[in-house]
């Protein structure tokens, strides 16, 4: 037996673990009857859920408090009284519902409309909370405190059932996103102002305005970087599990607990907003790491984890709804409607006069009139403010007619927004036409439509003669296949010829953005799938998905020139790439440009992979919705990119053509395996191997996959004595000599583009190319320098400044050597010296014959 306390009540009374299962299980039995009920009624399901946890809990008090009658007494009273805390909402329920919310939201989408949602998640409830506290203590007779407690209370939204009808509706994306987006921050301002406000209720009501607004930086600020590094933490603990689906899962189920707990009570700092963190980073940097198939199940364990969280907090602050709504009188529905005609005022304050300017500034994208309306109507109350309602009459620290103040009003407010509110926003949507498609993507459904239905009367063919089917039925069957096609292609048809020349050009760059989407969409696939093979390393899948998404949104913003932008944004050297080659020019260090160089290598190979891959892609896919002219214009991008990635890759391969063999190797390697694995798994699924023997086969599989599941490392080759015998001009050095001169060359590797000598700079050092290629930048024509010459020489020779930039065309490896060691080898090397001053002299020549034309011009 165990004690538990009721809500607002210091009265104990005893439970019996057995009945409080057997109602946890009754309620389970509830939420999957009201699952289906809800799609069929077309109600939200969380209203629905919180219609009949207001039942239960009505019907339970009633079957207690019938005279004579204890029989069900047991049974009713975990329903009647149940024993549940705010803690139970805010600590168990609440970082699911956030953390499953945040790790599938699209960060990069839900950038583009940052400046609405933070304004919606913070000013939108400091200006609600705001205004109900001051029209109720107005109107009530209570002290402001009070009254702004309960404005912060009701602040939160919950977007539970508006999205439910949003996704039920087929509504804009951005309009989902935007109500998302506010409800994931909106929970921790308000929160962070409860906490606020309940600690100046108990201090007698003295603020400190200025420490109240470092306290609420400090909780946002201070849960933000919690929530990233645990999450960080987190991702970079995956690999050391080595795939072990059950291990990940339960890191991560672990992650938003530990968060939020440390939060609010070790660190001080708001656990929402830790949790909110936690999420969004674990989403966006833990899918490289992962399997896509753990990634897949993952997603689906949160959405089920979430939906049972969910439920129960539904129903279970319904239940509740009996014991916070007691003697509720007429001052009180005065009281609830000024409440929320005050919550519905703030927030058309805020949409329709404090977003406009973040348009105007360029803060935002435009919000449309019809979004806002919907936005100001859907902001329904869930279980957040119930729990946090829950919490004020747990205090024992208040004042009884200020938790009675706060219940019922807190309640009744919940109640109106599900049932009025949550009802009522399917027809205002429908009213303002947002459940409806564009004319593009109209009349792209009508040409996808066509088809596919297409492809399925030909599958169906196919299928009617593979069975034998009656010849009539077959074709009765296609028939209405074929008539739907026809109906499809007449709409389409008169949807464009309906259109005058500006609008039919802006659909024809509507579908040729639509086309890029879906080729970057595409191209992020296959990087998922060659991750899923094991053809790439984590680093290199990390940036494939990097570039596929920037491509997404740049064509979704831009159309053709934003997909081009985002592909030679995707060619440039990285900014550690760029670190590790100052390391290496400056410091000799050679190992972070190896590993650099490696992995751009291993990008380039996959890339070309890829790139081979889409164009298979158009052939088969693209091409059926593509006229000629946009089918053209898509090809051409994609020469263009296998032109570009051809001629990096055979830079790099000219170099190091042992490493490109090295790196295709590994992947016919991995491939074979991962092939070798699936042939298995088919003859144990078809029984004709038995569980022992794939078991034995998979574990010899699982071992040679990890021995070369490493990339190969890259040696740069920078041995000095390698790189002299390639050069002609100290072929002769006795072996003394070349050893010595070892010891004072310099290796280097330059990079295409690396300017390594500037013009008017002082000379101080002589490079000699030992393989790749230079361009000297002279009046004119410039030269190319290859492999064996010289440059930098003249500077030393003659005490004048550079006379030209040189810069490299190719990787090229360099020996560098300094002025004075340079002057010293000249003197000990009269055969070399000989040499650099017939070429000095060559090309003081040649600079000479390059002056004159530009001194006989008047």
């Amino acid at each position: 037996m165990r004690s538990f306390r009721l809500p607002g009540d210091p009265v104990l009374y005893p439970t019996d673990v057995a009945t409080i299962v057997l109602a946890v299980a009754s309620l389970l039995l509830v939420v999957s009857v009201v699952q289906p009920l809800a799609g069929r009624f077309g109600l939200p399901t969380t209203v629905l859920l919180a219609l009949v946890g207001t039942a239960i809990g009505g019907g339970a008090s009633l079957v207690l408090n019938l005279p004579g009658i204890s029989a069900f007494d047991a049974m009713a009273r975990p329903f009647a009284e149940p024993p549940v805390t705010s803690s139970v909402f805010l600590d168990c329920f609440l970082p699911i519902l956030l953390f499953q919310a945040s790790i599938s939201i699209d960060i990069r989408r839900l950038l583009e409309d940052a400046a609405p949602i933070l304004m919606l998640a913070v000013l939108a409830v400091l200006v609600t909370t705001g205004l109900i506290g001051w029209t109720l203590s107005e109107l009530s007779g209570q002290p402001l405190i009070p009254a702004l407690l309960l404005g912060s209370i009701v602040a939160t939204t919950d977007p539970a059932a508006v999205v439910a009808i949003f996704r039920d509706l087929g509504a804009p994306a951005r309009l989902t996103r935007l109500v998302e987006g506010e409800s994931l921050l909106n929970d921790a301002a308000a929160i962070a102002i409860f906490t606020i406000l309940i600690g100046l209720l108990k201090s007698g009501g003295h603020v400190e305005w200025g420490s109240a607004v470092a306290q609420f930086v400090v909780n946002f600020g201070g849960g933000i970087l919690l929530g990233a590094a645990a999450a960080r933490f987190v991702t970079a603990c995956l690999p050391l599990l080595h795939g072990d689906r059950a291990a990940e899962m339960t890191l991560t189920l672990a992650l938003p607990y530990l968060v939020f707990i440390l939060g609010e009570e070790e660190l001080h700092v708001s656990g929402v907003v830790a949790v909110v963190a936690a999420g969004i980073t674990f989403g966006s940097t833990a899918l490289s790491r992962m399997s896509p198939f753990n990634w897949t199940f993952l997603n689906e364990l949160w959405e089920q984890l979430a939906f049972w969280a969910g439920s129960f907090i539904f129903i279970l602050a319904a239940i509740l709804v009996p014991t916070l709504l007691i003697d509720v009188g007429r001052k009180d529905l005065l009281l609830l409607a000024v409440a929320l005609g005050a919550a519905l005022v703030a927030r058309v304050v805020v949409l329709f006069g404090v977003l406009p300017p973040l348009t105007w500034l360029k803060l935002s994208a435009p919000v449309s009139t019809a979004y806002k309306l919907v936005i100001t109507w859907g902001g329904l109350r869930g279980a957040v403010t119930v729990a946090l309602a829950l919490a004020v009459t747990e205090d024992a620290g208040l004042d009884p007619e200020v938790k009675r103040f706060v219940a019922v009003l807190a309640t009744g407010f919940v109640l109106f927004t599900l049932f009025v509110n949550g009802t009522t926003l399917r027809g205002i949507i429908r009213l303002l036409k947002l459940d409806r498609l564009s004319p593009r993507d109209e009349a792209l459904r009508d040409n996808v439509v066509a088809l596919s239905l297409a492809d399925l009367r030909d599958s169906l063919a196919t299928t009617a003669v593979d069975y034998r089917m009656s010849e009539a039925v077959a074709a009765e069957t296609l028939a209405r296949y074929s008539t739907r096609i026809e109906s499809a292609s007449q709409r389409r048809q008169k949807r464009v010829a309906g259109l005058d020349g500006e609008r039919a050009e802006v659909l024809e760059r509507d579908r040729l953005a639509i086309a890029l989407v879906a080729l970057a969409s595409h191209e992020r696939r296959l990087v998922l799938n060659h991750h899923a093979e094991g053809t790439a390393s984590r680093r290199t899948v990390e940036a494939l998905l990097r570039g596929a998404d920037g491509m997404v949104d740049a064509a979704r913003i831009d159309g053709r020139s934003g997909y081009i932008q985002a592909v030679k944004r995707i060619g440039r050297p990285t900014f550690g790439f760029r670190c590790a080659h100052l390391l290496h020019r400056y410091l000799r260090v050679e190992t972070p440009l190896a590993g650099r160089l490696a992995e751009r290598f291993e990008r380039l190979l996959v890339t070309r992979m890829l790139l081979d891959e889409l164009a298979r892609f158009i052939g088969q896919k693209l091409s059926r919705f593509l006229d000629d002219r946009l089918l053209q214009i898509i090809n051409d991008i994609l020469a263009i990119r296998r032109d570009r990635t051809r001629r990096m890759l055979d830079a790099l391969q000219a170099q190091y053509p042992e490493y490109l063999a090295a790196l295709e190797r590994r992947i016919l390697e991995q491939t074979a395996l991962r092939q070798e694995f699936q042939a298995y798994r088919g003859l144990y699924d078809e029984g004709l191997i038995g569980q022992e023997l794939y078991e034995d086969l998979s574990r010899r599989l699982r071992k040679r996959r990890g021995a070369t599941e490493a990339r190969p490392r890259l040696d740069l080759g920078l041995k000095p004595g390698e790189l002299m015998r390639r050069i002609d001009l100290f072929r002769d050095l006795a072996p003394d000599q070349a050893e010595r001169l070892g010891r004072l060359a310099r290796p280097v590797i330059a990079v295409p583009g690396d300017k390594l000598v500037r013009k008017g700079e002082r000379g101080d050092a002589v490079f000699f190319i030992s393989s790749g290629a230079v361009e000297v930048i002279l009046p004119g024509e410039p030269v190319t320098l290859g492999r064996g010459d010289i440059f930098g020489e003249m500077a030393l020779m003659t005490g004048e400044p550079r006379r030209a930039d040189v810069i490299a065309v190719t990787y090229s490896q360099l020996l560098v050597l300094h002025a004075s060691d340079f002057r010293r080898f000249l003197g000990s090397n009269p055969d070399v010296q000989t040499s650099i001053q017939k070429i000095f002299d060559d090309r003081m020549m040649e600079v000479v014959a390059r002056k004159a034309p530009a001194l006989s011009e008047p």
